[in-house]
């Protein structure tokens, strides 16, 4: 489809080619996102492509966001997608998870089967794309761990050079040695997430660097694949809820896109009502949405959900114009409550970082206040790999995760080890014990 960059405030909606390189309106300051200026005609014909696409051996195809590339921005240049073979990710059902939940069922969509581990993949094989189609060299990012792996090993794979800022002692080493390894520069700043991206926008226009983070819209456009996944491997039923975990929210922003455009298209019936969860730490939105007024950010954002921990979400405003659409919900939720979570969700066989077990803890408390039935049909995005994080996990288990404030949370579903001595009838006592 054809398609051009609008501003995202409503009074203004000035277009832009695709090919400038804008993360902002240049009228009115507004963020810029993907306006698509045709439809496609038949929606039963594409759900048939898409679905026979799943068994091709071509590249793109195997890819679970160039499959969909009828929806994606890039008409006529997909000759450039840089893939990884990203997407593909599964829903895995987890009865003990939704009986913790307070549901009769409940799905993950777990992205941390994605080639370095997490949703991000999704969003940065279109923005290194986009990369190459302006004739960029030089990307960049500043990360707190995900998006930083990811844009490594895309810039790797298309043969640009990766720039990687990241909060100085404030990265899981897990994410940090993704970086490294993909071979992203990599400098540590003395200053917070919020504070360095206001740095890096500067270096950018002028170092000629292209940025990559969520305030990107090439980014928005390719996490908008993991609803078009989602919806195919459900043969386009739509659920009741879809949670996601709310950092910078361009997740939130791209979801409520996709089923704004599917919706539009006629590729489903209704909009699925998105429900999103904070960190209480990191919980601007949840602040905003819940007791009105103006946009404030957490100058301090605390949480040891690194993936989360962010003050000031550049894409708060399109978020909120989502939530609206959907008539969603916004919750926060403690430490103790994801640290729970998380070791509940283990025990369904599924790991994921500390973040995405926000999910499951907003669900808990949703279904307590009635927002959410325990009858409807619910679907929790997973962002992250189990083995992004693994201090926090060894630390919860053996008594030793402490919050940001220095308490020692409670191991409510610890796993300990035991030590044992080199004697077979002590460790045969054990286990029988």
């Amino acid at each position: 489809m054809l398609a051009e960059l609008a501003c995202f405030e409503q009074k203004c909606r000035a277009r832009f080619a695709l090919t400038e390189v804008i993360y902002n309106c240049p009228d009115c300051g507004g963020l810029l996102e993907v306006a698509f200026t045709e439809k496609l005609l038949d929606p039963d014909v594409w759900r048939k492509t898409w679905r026979e696409r799943r068994m091709s051996n071509d590249a793109l195809d195997q890819s679970g966001v160039w499959r969909y590339r009828e929806l994606l921005p890039f008409d006529g240049q997909h000759h450039l997608a840089v893939s990884l073979r990203e997407g593909n990710t599964p829903l895995l059902d987890a009865p003990r998870a939704a009986s913790y939940g307070g549901l009769d069922r409940l799905t993950f969509k777990h992205q941390g089967f994605n080639p370095t581990g997490s949703f991000k993949d999704n969003g940065m094989t279109c923005g290194v794309t986009q990369a190459l189609r302006l004739g960029r060299k030089r990307v960049a990012c500043v990360s707190t761990g995900n998006t930083s792996a990811s844009m490594a090993a895309y810039a790797s794979a298309a043969g640009l050079d990766s720039i990687v800022f990241l909060p100085h002692g404030n990265i899981s080493y897990g994410k940090l040695a993704q970086a490294l390894e993909y071979g992203a520069r990599t400098l540590e700043v003395e200053a917070n997430f919020d504070q360095i991206l206001a740095l890096v926008r500067v270096l950018a226009d002028r170092l000629g660097i292209y940025l990559l983070n969520s305030i990107n819209p090439f980014r928005i456009e390719g996490q908008k694949s993991i609803i078009f996944e989602m919806l195919d491997q459900r043969d386009w039923n739509p659920p009741d809820w879809i949670v996601l975990p709310g950092g910078n929210l361009g997740n939130a922003s791209a979801f409520g896109k996709a089923l704004r455009e599917l919706r539009d298209f006629g590729f489903i019936h209704k909009l699925p009502r998105l429900a999103i969860v904070q960190a209480e730490g990191a919980a601007p939105f949840y602040d905003f949405v819940r007791r009105g007024g103006e946009f404030a950010c957490v100058p301090d954002p605390k949480t040891l959900a690194t993936a989360i921990r962010i003050g000031d979400p550049v894409s708060w405003p399109k978020a909120l114009r989502e939530l609206t659409a959907s008539d969603g919900t916004v919750e926060q939720v403690t430490e103790q409550e994801i640290a729970d979570a998380k070791a509940v969700i283990g025990r369904c066989g599924i790991g994921c970082e500390p973040a995405s077990a926000a999910t499951l803890a907003g669900i808990r408390k949703l279904t307590c206040s009635g927002t959410i039935r325990a009858s409807d049909d619910v679907i929790a995005v997973l962002t992250g790999n189990v083995l992004k994080d693994p201090d926090y996990i060894y630390r919860y288990h053996t008594g030793q995760l402490q919050d940001p404030e220095g308490k020692t949370l409670k191991a409510q579903f610890a796993n300990r080890p035991v030590v044992t001595p080199n004697d077979p009838d002590a460790i045969a006592r054990i286990l029988e014990s």
